[in-house]
């Protein structure tokens, strides 16, 4: 049967706000299907990949018709008749037919949401699954989940500064277990918060995280803290994770954290207080984007905890090179849509492992059922970052990766501690 592309279309759908959002459905010649969603980031970068956005009125000037389409009407004329599996020469012509650098003329989230769907069709076609038609044969490590759990910054209302507090199961032999040690730990989180801050406190956040009304960013620490005690495991189990998310709260040379303007060697101080008393090995954008210097003399003093470029990289190979030539971080964070497309992703991830850095897969805010993440943490044996297990956007990627736990059954492995 044909792998040759029968049908490109773009359509409507809503992702995690309710906002619109393109997806896009990819038939081969030989039948098979496949479709993908764009997801959306509430804390963006200006490095990463254009979303466009039709402007206007009509769904608060959210609208993606305009992308749809140029899906429908200027890249599904290009692709029809190419090989699904061709999914580098097929980025590439959609890089060209967008001829800017940062796609933004048939819009980000049109072409990667093409990318996506074309990945799927192919594997379809071959009757393979996702993550062994992206990974091959040695896909079958399961990823260790950062699990955002606290909400703060741009993804919640309340005044915590940084914008994520995770919570990241290592003590198990397998991920469905790791899965089982967090839910026990969310729930206990959930009671904890609403007995000491009262019912709103478990109202929860764009990634399925509690936005309790604290203040102060070691309030969250110890309540999970806290809360990993009284589920019964201790730090053998569960390890700490933070996203400052730096760029949010950094004005002017400044940056405002617990109501106090620290400089950036104040903030460096603040970062090793808090890593030397708590057990975490997950530290992401601890500067702003701009700041590759600060970056570097951190992850330089830093032994045991990955320190995670996202805004700072933007799954973009300038930005990386950059990053490397002065060892600023020992992590990258891997996000297709910011990239646009999955080869440059592929790319991305191929060059910071290669450098020595780890790679985490992640989510955004605004996202969708697609499970597309799921599968490529698989393929690439990578950490993933996912949000709570809560939200059907959230879970979706979850149940996926219990699915293919169940698929390999006994050559599946639990990537646990291995990711430092």
């Amino acid at each position: 049967m044909s792998s040759r592309i029968a049908e490109v279309r773009g359509a409507l759908a809503l992702d995690s706000r309710g906002s619109p959002t393109v997806k896009a459905r990819v038939v081969t010649e030989g039948g098979a299907v496949g479709t993908a969603i764009a997801p959306s980031g509430a804390s963006k970068s200006v490095k990463e990949a254009v979303e466009l956005r039709d402007g206007g009125t009509r769904w608060a000037g959210r609208g993606v018709g305009i992308a749809i389409a140029n899906i429908n009407e200027v890249i599904a004329p290009r692709l029809k008749g190419i090989d699904a599996r061709e999914q580098r020469f097929i980025d590439r012509a959609m890089i060209a037919l967008d001829g800017t650098p940062d796609k933004s003329r048939l819009g980000g989230n049109a072409i990667v949401a093409v990318s996506l769907a074309v990945a799927k069709a192919a594997a379809a076609q071959l009757n393979v699954p996702l993550y062994s038609y992206l990974g091959g044969v040695r896909s079958r490590v399961l990823p260790t989940p950062f699990m955002n759990v606290i909400n703060g910054g741009a993804h919640a209302g309340n005044e915590l500064s940084f914008q994520e507090f995770m919570i990241v199961p290592v003590g198990a032999d397998a991920f469905s277990e790791a899965l089982r040690i967090a839910v026990e730990v969310y729930y206990v989180l959930k009671a904890y918060l609403k007995e000491k801050y009262g019912k709103g406190a478990v109202n929860v956040g764009d990634e399925g995280g509690f936005a309790p009304p604290m203040r102060r960013n070691e309030e969250a620490l110890e309540a999970l803290m806290q809360s990993i005690k009284r589920a019964g495991y201790s730090e053998s189990h569960v390890l700490l994770g933070i996203d400052a998310a730096a760029s949010q709260f950094y004005s002017n040379g400044s940056y405002l954290v617990d109501g106090r303007e620290l400089s950036a060697g104040e903030l460096r101080d603040l970062y090793l207080e808090v890593l030397s008393r708590y057990p975490i090995v997950y530290l992401e954008d601890p500067y702003e984007e701009g700041d590759f210097a600060s970056f570097a003399e951190l992850t330089s003093r830093v032994k045991r905890a990955l320190i995670v470029g996202d805004d700072l990289y933007s799954t973009n190979l300038k930005y990386l090179r950059r990053g490397l030539e002065v060892r600023a971080t020992n992590a990258a964070l891997l996000k297709v849509n910011q990239a646009g497309t999955l080869s440059e992703s592929i790319d991305f991830y191929e060059l910071a492992r290669g450098s020595g850095l780890r790679v985490v897969v992640s989510h955004r805010s605004g996202d969708s059922e697609d499970s597309f993440i799921a599968d490529l943490a698989v393929a690439l044996g990578s950490p993933i970052k996912t949000g709570a297990p809560a939200r059907g956007e959230r879970t979706a990627k979850y149940n996926r990766l219990l699915e293919i736990e169940e698929e390999l059954g006994g050559t599946a492995e639990y990537l646990g501690s291995n990711f430092v």
